[in-house]
Order: structure tokens, then sequence, then C-alpha cells
């Protein structure tokens, strides 16, 4: 299956008595990169987590093109890269057996080209047959975003993309974001690491206390203007 929007439509999700979204609603296009930011607890990675169908609503719908996560099933989540803050790397392993193993786990066709053409992405090649309980934070963070974009999925989903990564790294991220973008993926990336996006993000939103609302334009940078409306 194939989509080329993701709709959020009043969206909540209860815990029990707490409540971590509220009535949440948005929707973002295929080439298009969606930052959702806040405080932690806000409900961001909550939100992923939906869009990641890892967890259900309990009211409101979430539309992959006109289609349900209930209704597409498995076929909707080969489409869904996710990188969140558990990596989803085997540490015994090299990064080239990881790459190799979840291109396996997709059934990847040229598995051994897009292994190679990930850990050159990953500014990895010379280290790509050590161990990855080896490599230092920054260096896993690369892995794991191949790792998350190996099978080119259609909706890529960014939990703190940033952490860890130095003023190098944090270029490359940003220049594969654009070509993520560029072939027309929809993304969205949760950071506190403003800086490095400001220029990258087609659109803003902020949560707060579950609920959602865009950036306001106006003059000044991203983190300027989410300042001034962040509460």
């Amino acid at each position: 299956m194939d989509f080329t929007s993701l709709t959020f439509g009043n969206v909540t999700r209860n815990f029990g008595r707490r409540r971590a979204l509220s009535g949440v609603s948005f929707s973002v296009e295929a080439g298009q990169v969606l930052a959702l930011l806040g405080a932690n607890g806000s409900g961001k990675s909550t939100l992923l987590s939906i869009a990641a169908t890892l967890l259900d609503v309990s009211s409101g719908e979430v539309r992959y093109g006109a289609t349900t996560a209930r209704q597409a099933g498995a076929a909707l989540r080969r489409r869904v890269g996710l990188l969140g803050h558990d990596l989803y790397l085997y540490p015994e392993l090299t990064a080239r057996e990881n790459l190799e193993f979840f291109a396996d786990l997709y059934g990847l066709d040229r598995a051994e080209g897009r292994v190679g053409d990930a850990l050159a992405s990953a500014a990895l090649e010379d280290r790509a047959d050590d161990p990855v309980a080896s490599y230092s934070r920054g260096m896993r963070q690369r892995l794991a975003l191949e790792r998350a974009l190996l099978h080119d999925p259609r909706l890529v989903l960014l939990d703190e993309p940033f952490t860890g990564l130095d003023d190098a790294s944090s270029s490359a991220l940003r220049e594969r974001l654009a070509r993520v973008r560029q072939r027309g993926a929809i993304v969205l990336l949760t950071t506190h690491e403003l800086e490095a996006i400001d220029g990258v993000v087609d659109t803003a939103c902020v949560l707060s206390r579950g609920r959602i609302e865009p950036l306001a334009a106006g003059i000044g940078s991203l983190r300027d203007r989410y300042r001034r409306q962040a509460p």
C-alpha cells in the first residue's frame, strides 16, 4: 500500500486517568517535514507511537491517506520507519550485520547494495564490521537512522534524532532529511535542538499538556518563535 498524507482527527489518548493527548488534529503531506515541539511530557512521543501504530487511540482517528491502521494492517507498517529512544540495534552484531538483519526482515531486494548505501550515508564504512557495542552514541544514532530508512518508508518518525550528534553529524543529518523529503516521504520529528532544524522543517506545531497548536509565524528564529509561544 501507499499513501501521500497523514491526518490526525481529534485524537485523544488516555493512560488510565492521565490524558496524554487531547483532541489532537493536524495533517501533513508527502514531501513535508513537520516538527513537534514541546517540553518533556507534553505528549510528543505518545503522538509518534500512535502514528507508528504502536499505540491505539482512545478516541478520534488517524488516517494514512484514505486508510486507517486497522484497515491496512501489516502492509501499512512496512511503509513506516521509526527512530525512537530505543535504537533497535543489536550491540553484539556489527553495523553491517544489523542492517542485513533488517533488510532480511523487510524482504528487501538489492539488500547488499542497500546496506552499502546505508553504511555510506552513516559514514560508517570504515567501522562496518566492528561490533555496535564499540560505537559511540553518535555512531549508534547514525546507524539507527539508516536502519529506520533502509526500506524507503513513506512515513518517517524521528524522536530526538539529533541526540548525541556533534556539529558535523548534525549537518549530515540535516542533509539526509533533505534527501528523504525530496523523495516524497512524510517526516514527523521531535527535538529540543531547534537550531539544528531551523530551515529544514516545513512547519512546526507546539504540544502542551496533550493539546496541539501550530507554531505562529513571525520574525525571528524557530527558537525565538517557540519561546514567545511556549507556555
